[in-house]
């Protein structure tokens, strides 16, 4: 059995993070799926992985733009209803408020 006393990784040829995964029966069900919308690739189950992770974070990142409108719009539509519910002297009354 050979015993390597480095990370394997510096044998590969990439400098970049690896992963690996376990492939489940959802995993699986997944890849499967992916095959129907790329047949060209359906022998490659890693560049489907690929692929899908390439879709799942295309959607993520629609799905954060969404959100971080929503907050925008929301914070706009908030900006300024406050506005005259403080006297224009609170920080003085306030201050008067507390003893030194």
């Amino acid at each position: 059995m050979l015993h390597l006393t480095k990370c394997y990784t510096e044998l590969m040829p990439t400098a970049r993070p690896r992963h690996m995964i376990t492939e489940t029966d959802e995993i699986a069900g997944a890849i499967d799926a992916a095959a129907l919308l790329w047949p060209e690739a359906k022998k490659n189950r890693a560049e489907l992985l690929r692929r899908l992770i390439a879709e799942a974070h295309t959607s993520i990142d629609a799905r954060v733009n969404d959100r971080v409108a929503a907050r925008r719009k929301a914070i706009l539509e908030g900006a300024g209803k406050l506005s005259g519910v403080w006297p224009a002297n609170w920080r003085e009354e306030l201050r008067d408020d507390w003893p030194e």
